[in-house]
């Protein structure tokens, strides 16, 4: 049982280090918006959406208000457009996106997800028409996010998918090059994709989740760091691990009491809390702030992936016992571009790509919102995806890439979103060629440990 006494006293005690509901994110289902006429598509899904998120800003501004404790997004994610575009005799991903995106800002939302396809056995017609479209989509949108998952621990790696969304990568980067490739800052591939992940750009609602339902995303690092940062300096491993586990706990909590005030109000059903920590910009609410209250000089250090895979285990630990309906993706999350400490460790070259691929072995998601070089190839790009494919298939867990090509862009350069996006400096990557490896095509095939039916 929740105790709003308790969860107040939290809040009174934290709100100086950043604590937020990061997002609270509307899943609408749109199975039933499907036509074979693109026009009543199009009419359907922007009903649907306002029918059910005209309240969804109002409602999150007032709990804001009465719990004072601040909820930084209001999102929606919708079913894998895919899916929904391909019964249209003459299907118009494009015009889908836009219809999204004007539906979004109608009900007030920051970002809306679900211009998705799941790809990861091999590709429908509607699947190739979505990825293709990906770049305009973006291009001529605003707050639409795309996501294509490539592989999973059964199916094995699309390798065919994964070299057409490495040439997709660097066509929305080109296409919102005077906006520093931020449509390639809002398209992610993924393994082991989640139907109820609450965080963008990666949100969709996946075919086994309700109608409509609403999953929370909360966020503290700025709070785990000082508590951790109270500890003696000599205090041991398992009472660091203890102290994030507390912490996150109380973080769980708040978070799952707003989602399920929110979701009653709403009057739909509460979906899932998700319990990562997002980082942001800001000063203090930083994931790499925690390695150096660890212990660690700075991110990048030898010792930063043990560090980030207690951090993950224990946030998962804590967050667990505080709800029973804990999802998403739940852990810690290394975006480059979006955490003052990860700018700072990756400007400084503390922090290197290979570090950060090592580090998404144990993370919640993987390679996010690294800037390289505009010149980097599509077969590159592709080496990069295979390679956070096969960290997350082998490891039965989620990963992600989320790399922006910044055009004319070199390292030494930097590439400005503002906002929760911030910056991130241009990263050096390895440009030995892959690109007979990536060009084989077909299908790296599961692992053994797939066959455990």
């Amino acid at each position: 049982m929740i105790n709003e006494n308790s969860i107040l006293e939290t809040i009174n005690m934290i709100k100086l280090h950043n604590l937020d509901i990061r997002t609270v994110t509307m899943a609408i289902s749109l199975r039933d918006c499907i036509s074979p006429d693109i026009n009543e598509v199009c009419d359907n899904i922007y009903n649907k959406i306002t029918k059910y998120a005209k309240n969804l800003c109002e409602y999150a501004g007032e709990l804001e208000n009465d719990y004072s404790i601040p909820i930084i997004n209001k999102r929606i994610a919708v079913t894998p457009i895919s899916l929904i575009g391909e019964a249209c005799k003459n299907p118009d991903y494009v015009r889908i996106a836009k219809t999204l995106d004007e539906a979004g800002k109608s009900v007030g939302v920051n970002f809306i997800g679900g211009f998705s396809a799941l790809v990861e056995k091999g590709l429908t017609k509607g699947d190739r028409l979505l990825i293709e479209s990906i770049p305009e989509a973006l291009a001529q949108t605003e707050n639409l996010c795309s996501s294509v998952n490539l592989a999973t621990s059964k199916a094995g790696i699309n390798m065919d998918a994964v070299l057409k969304m490495a040439e997709t990568i660097k066509e929305a980067a080109r296409l919102t090059a005077d906006r520093d490739g931020i449509g390639a800052a809002k398209l992610v591939c993924f393994c082991n994709s989640v139907n109820d992940n609450p965080f963008m750009a990666g949100a969709y609602c996946g075919m086994s989740e309700p109608e409509c339902a609403l999953n929370v995303g909360v966020s503290g690092p700025g709070v785990v760091r000082a508590a951790i940062e109270a500890l003696p300096k000599d205090a041991d491993m398992s009472l660091l691990a203890n102290t994030i586990k507390k912490t996150a706990f109380k973080i769980t909590t708040t978070g799952e009491l707003i989602g399920r005030k929110l979701a009653d109000r709403l009057q739909i059903p509460f979906g899932v809390i998700d319990l990562s920590l997002a980082p942001t910009p800001a000063e203090g609410d930083s994931v790499a702030g925690i390695f150096q209250a660890m212990g660690l000089q700075h991110a990048g250090a030898h010792g930063t992936t043990a560090a980030l895979a207690m951090l993950n285990d224990a946030v998962k630990k804590g967050g667990i016992m505080a709800s029973s309906y804990v999802g998403g993706l739940s852990g810690a999350f290394i975006p480059v571009s979006e955490d003052a400490g990860m700018i700072e460790a990756a400007t400084k070259g503390y922090l290197t790509f290979d570090k950060l691929e090592a580090m998404t072995s144990v993370c919640s998601v993987g390679l996010d919102m690294i800037a390289i070089p505009g010149a980097t190839t599509a077969d590159v790009i592709a080496g990069i995806i295979a390679d956070e494919m096969a960290i997350g298939m082998i490891n039965k867990k989620t990963t992600a890439v989320r790399i922006i090509p910044a055009v004319g862009k070199d390292v030494g350069d930097k590439i400005y979103y503002g906002g929760l996006l911030g910056e991130a400096p241009i990263m050096p990557v390895n440009n030995l060629s892959p690109e007979i490896f990536v060009r084989r095509g077909g299908r790296i095939p599961a692992p053994i440990h797939s066959l455990n039916n």
